[in-house]
C-alpha cells in the first residue's frame, strides 16, 4: 500500500513540475488580437439638451452600429448641456427613453467620454456620472485627438 501511495505522490510531483517548467520556459505569448482594429471609426459631438436632437444623434449612432456592428468604433463626446446624457441625476431633463438608449449603446461598444471642463463648472466629479462614462479633460480636446487618431467628427 505505501508503495502505490508513494508512486502516487511521485507522479503528482512529476506532473506539477513538468507543468510548472512549461510555465516559466515558454515563451512570452505574442498572440494576435482576436479582432483587428475597426475598418471605420467615428466620434459624435453631442452638445445639446434637446430631446429631439439627443434622438436623432442616438439613433444615427445605432444606425452606424447596425451597418458596420464590430467593424465599427463610435466615441460620442459630451460636452456643454449635451452632458446631461452621461449624468446619474442630469439636471436638464433626459427622457427615459434616451437614457435606456445611452446605457444599451454603452453595452454595445459605443465609448461615451464626458467632458471634464463641463463637468467642473457644474460643480460635478466623476461619482456623478454613469458608471461606463468615460471622463476626458477637455471635450474639445477629445475631439481633435481622435481625429488625430483617424476619427470621422460628425457635428448634428
Amino acid at each position: 500500500m505505501k508503495t502505490h501511495a508513494r508512486q502516487r505522490h511521485f507522479i503528482i510531483q512529476l506532473f506539477a513540475a513538468c507543468i510548472t517548467a512549461l510555465l516559466t520556459t515558454a515563451s512570452p505569448v505574442t498572440a494576435e488580437p482576436l479582432f483587428d482594429d475597426p475598418k471605420h471609426k467615428v466620434v459624435y459631438q453631442f452638445n445639446k439638451a434637446d430631446p429631439d436632437y439627443m434622438d436623432h444623434v442616438l439613433f444615427s449612432v445605432g444606425a452606424l452600429l447596425r451597418k458596420y456592428g464590430d467593424d465599427i468604433h463610435i466615441v460620442v463626446t459630451a460636452i456643454g448641456p449635451g452632458i446631461h446624457i452621461l449624468a446619474k441625476n442630469p439636471r436638464r431633463p433626459v427622457p427615459g427613453i434616451i437614457k435606456k438608449r445611452v446605457s444599451s449603446l454603452s453595452s454595445y461598444g459605443v465609448s461615451f467620454h464626458a467632458c471634464g471642463n463641463t463637468m467642473k463648472a457644474m460643480g460635478w466629479t466623476e461619482n456623478d456620472m454613469l458608471d461606463f462614462a468615460e471622463v476626458v479633460e477637455i471635450g474639445a480636446d477629445d475631439l481633435l485627438l481622435l481625429q488625430e487618431q483617424g476619427y470621422s467628427y460628425i457635428s448634428w
